[in-house]
């Protein structure tokens, strides 16, 4: 396909779908096939994928093992519900059941992030008999009406109405606010008072919703034990913790296997959501809960396309993969050292403020020179610079969409890393 083409379908593109369908580049890219690390556009044009489709890609482009798995069982059968037996939902739902760590617990299966976190808040609810959720400044948790309400950032709630009442606590962002200039401990003890003070005032809330790092707000991470803190008050009120998951699940962050757990020392969540990298592309999402929660609905619930055989089978194939392949260690080792890389090709640019991450979940915060000021111009530059030097990398942030979103295939080699890290340094230097 030619650029021409390409502009031909930005035109046919825009003439269809909403205004607000965002799409990345001053000329839109048609990926159109995808290996290991890399992917390909309509242009013939080769990129290193540093953003996995949006932290979704979670293996590997056209993962063998996976696109077996989805053939055959495609070619079984492909749809049936959840009102029949299904054994590859049965099989990935007792494999996900151990691993969340929640005790007696049941799972169940979406076709998204949006809607797990949907679900959880239907059962928190309902639980507690509360419309009131507490939820983080600077957070994302979908696109649906509940879930836009519960979301602290701006960019990405397009209304203020809501079917929940939402209070929004400190302490997702760790280096900015009222708080940052504490130490660690002091941070959480602040954060902590501000809770305590914020249920002084409010009816009993629901549950706390959470992400343990935070994804569309630019890959910020509080200190390890935050919600730990925060547990023992919630526990203390009979408040739920829901952990959103979408992004930091499944060894992501190197450190651990779900995010919750750098937060553990008072025991799971009661809720846990997930999505995106189970899939490695195939629409998965699901809530796992403790089985008084989620039993406690009194009307019916089924999902059509939640749990589908082939989405499933997909699944299997890819938490084995994951598994055996020990990918958590690897999102570790060479998260570390492509952090490490960053950082360097950081020091000698002053428009970038921060560079954060765990594992394979880095973000690049930049500024106006000289100041704390975001700098959504310069994100902007810096992923165009980045697809010039054949890179695809995200963006996000609170306040202003200023922070580079780096989160590759766990899979990444350290060629890879090295090679990514360069084409980055070039693009910042760019600047």
């Amino acid at each position: 396909m030619t650029h021409q083409g390409a502009e031909h379908l930005h035109d046919r593109h825009r003439a269809v779908l909403p205004d607000w369908l965002a799409l990345y580049y001053e000329r839109p890219i048609e990926i159109t096939h995808g290996e290991g690390r890399h992917v390909w556009d309509a242009d013939g044009n080769r990129y290193l994928d540093f953003f996995g489709g949006i932290l979704t890609t979670m293996t590997a482009h056209a993962l063998p093992e996976v696109t077996k798995a989805v053939s055959e069982q495609a070619g079984r059968i492909i749809h049936s519900s959840t009102l029949y037996l299904n054994r590859p939902m049965v099989d990935l739902a007792e494999r996900v059941a151990t691993l969340s760590g929640i005790p007696d617990a049941r799972v169940f299966f979406t076709t998204s992030g949006t809607e797990a976190n949907d679900t959880a808040l239907l059962l928190a609810t309902a639980y507690r008999g509360s419309n009131q959720v507490l939820a983080m400044r600077n957070s994302y948790h979908g696109r649906s009406f509940s879930t836009v309400s519960v979301t602290g950032n701006r960019s990405w709630s397009p209304t203020g109405l809501s079917p929940l009442q939402t209070l929004y606590v400190h302490g997702g962002v760790r280096t900015r606010g009222p708080y940052a200039g504490l130490t660690d401990a002091r941070f959480i003890e602040a954060c902590v008072a501000d809770l305590e003070d914020l249920l002084g005032h409010t009816r009993a809330p629901a549950a706390l919703i959470a992400e343990p790092v935070q994804g569309v707000g630019g890959f910020t991470i509080p200190p390890d034990g935050l919600y730990a803190a925060f547990r023992e008050v919630l526990h203390r009120h009979g408040i739920l913790w829901i952990s959103d998951e979408v992004q930091t699940g499944w060894g992501r962050t190197g450190d651990h296997f779900w995010g919750w757990q750098a937060h553990a020392e008072n025991g799971p969540p009661d809720i846990l959501t997930f999505a995106k990298g189970i899939g490695n592309g195939m629409s998965i999402g699901g809530v796992v809960a403790r089985a008084d929660i989620m039993n406690c609905l009194d009307a019916n619930s089924i999902s059509t396309f939640g749990g589908s055989p082939v989405t499933m089978a997909a699944g299997l194939a890819n938490l084995s993969y994951l598994l055996e392949h020990d990918l958590q260690g690897n999102a570790r080792r060479v998260g570390g050292l492509l952090t490490e890389r960053l950082r360097a090709a950081a020091a000698g640019t002053d428009a970038v403020r921060e560079v954060r991450g765990r594992g394979l979940m880095i973000g690049i915060e930049l500024v106006r020179p000289g100041t704390d000021e975001a700098s959504p111009e310069a994100a902007a530059a810096v992923l165009e610079a980045a697809r010039e030097g054949g890179l695809l990398i995200g963006k996000g942030g609170g306040h202003n969409t200023s922070v580079l979103r780096i989160a590759p295939p766990l899979s990444l080699t350290v060629a890879e890393a090295e090679e990514g890290a360069a084409i980055l340094e070039r693009a910042l230097h760019s600047l």
